[in-house]
């Protein structure tokens, strides 16, 4: 049962992602943007299957293999998203025809490490997709959240604060 309802999230959490990441969505830098990987991952770790225990080093390759690929495509997808500043100062973002590419790659490249793991006799378990999604979800949300907060470094600073202004001694060390 956990694999049918861990395909059954890797498809809808997919077919999520993919139709939002063509229309314009705000960025809202101030959420919590890591909760949907973090929610993935572990989804993925809560049960056994993740290593084929018959296979272990294969096995460990392969999921090591699929998180890096994941964090790759992440990394590809924050990149080629096109995100903007509104007049109203709100940051914005939608991606490009290379994130379509990107998807696509990375869709390949997954077939391709579940070709060599039945070539190898490992049993595969849908956690290590699951896996891989959630690392690919949280490079992007991250490195999304990171570029808008370059667009507008001081929007994102604190306050000015009582003190701000008077020059420290010169031997004082700052603390943070």
């Amino acid at each position: 049962m956990s694999g049918l309802i861990n395909t059954v999230v890797i498809c809808a959490v997919a077919a999520l992602v993919i139709a939002r990441q063509f229309s314009a969505r705000r960025i809202d830098t101030d959420r919590r943007w890591w909760i949907v990987p973090a929610v993935l991952a572990f989804m993925a770790l809560r049960g056994p299957g993740v290593i084929d225990p018959h296979h272990e080093v294969e096995a460990s390759l392969l999921l090591g293999t699929e998180l890096l690929t994941g964090l790759a495509i992440g990394a590809g997808w924050g990149w080629t998203t096109r995100i903007w500043t509104a007049p109203d100062g709100a940051v914005w973002s939608r991606s490009t025809k290379a994130a379509g590419v990107i998807w696509v790659a990375g869709i390949c490249l997954r077939l391709g490490l579940f070709g060599i793991g039945v070539l190898l006799g490992v049993r595969q378990d849908s956690s290590a997709l699951l896996l891989g999604l959630a690392a690919t979800l949280l490079v992007r949300s991250g490195l999304l959240a990171w570029r808008a907060r370059s667009l507008h470094p001081s929007a994102y600073e604190r306050g000015p604060a009582y003190g701000d202004g008077v020059a420290a001694p010169a031997w004082r060390k700052e603390r943070v």
